[in-house]
């Protein structure tokens, strides 16, 4: 079913297609659940369809475990044939967001020619853009709940002082990917992998970018304006 934006794609009759890239702590998965909530489009990420496809012990899961198993990334090329897979299936013929995907200019290259072999296009990259220090600020600052994955965040919404979880009495605390060091990083590889991909979408005359420093609404409302103002210009 088609969904509430499919006039902006660029081929009357196709689903749309979005890319949202955005560094780590830009608030990709937050805006891609209300998006998903207010426009009904579907969210496909990696991570979900890694998780998946191992639960459901297909053979591309069990590629992609015999690299995840030894704490090494997925291939390029194994990620994008997991993500053609999931763009293949009957639920993906409506608007979809596609979350962190793809991370690479490689991996955008591939999808273009996957969609392209289908009558389709990407019609929208959005960037959420947003200061390095910022993001370290909201990553370094972030706990969660060992046992149910709820979060607080030290300057905005300060856990117990027992570091107790009310929900479920679990313990609150930092991830490793998290601290200080790890944070920097995740940055630095987004930098090196990914930044790219958002200049490749820019040459195309994809890119839109986003300010992500403000409230989650706020950019939620910054992200449907750029939308509505259709095809960006090179």
């Amino acid at each position: 079913m088609a969904g509430p934006w499919t006039f902006l794609s660029q081929d009357k009759g196709f689903p749309m297609i979005i890319v949202l890239l955005g560094p780590p702590g830009a608030g990709k998965g937050t805006q891609t659940g209300a998006l998903v909530k207010r426009y009904h489009l579907l969210a496909i990420s990696t991570g979900d369809i890694f998780r998946a496809n191992l639960t459901a012990g297909t053979p591309l899961g069990l590629e992609a475990k015999s690299y995840m198993s030894q704490g090494l990334l997925v291939p390029d090329d194994l990620t994008v044939r997991l993500v053609v897979d999931r763009l293949a299936q009957p639920d993906a013929a409506q608007d979809v967001l596609l979350d962190g995907f793809p991370r690479t200019v490689y991996q955008a290259e591939e999808l273009e020619k996957f969609l392209a072999s289908r009558g389709q296009k990407v019609d929208h990259c959005l960037l959420l853009d947003i200061q390095e220090k910022e993001l370290t600020l909201r990553l370094t600052g972030r706990r969660v709940c060992r046992s149910c994955h709820s979060v607080w965040h030290l300057s905005f919404s300060p856990p117990p002082a027992d570091l107790v979880c009310p929900s479920c009495g679990g313990e609150i605390y930092q991830r490793d990917d998290d601290k200080e060091a790890a944070v920097s990083n995740r940055l630095k590889v987004y930098q090196a992998q990914t930044q790219p991909v958002a200049n490749w979408y820019k040459q195309k005359g994809l890119l839109r970018v986003v300010n992500a420093s403000g409230q989650p609404l706020e950019v939620e409302k910054a992200i449907e304006k750029a939308l509505s103002q259709g095809r960006p210009q090179k």
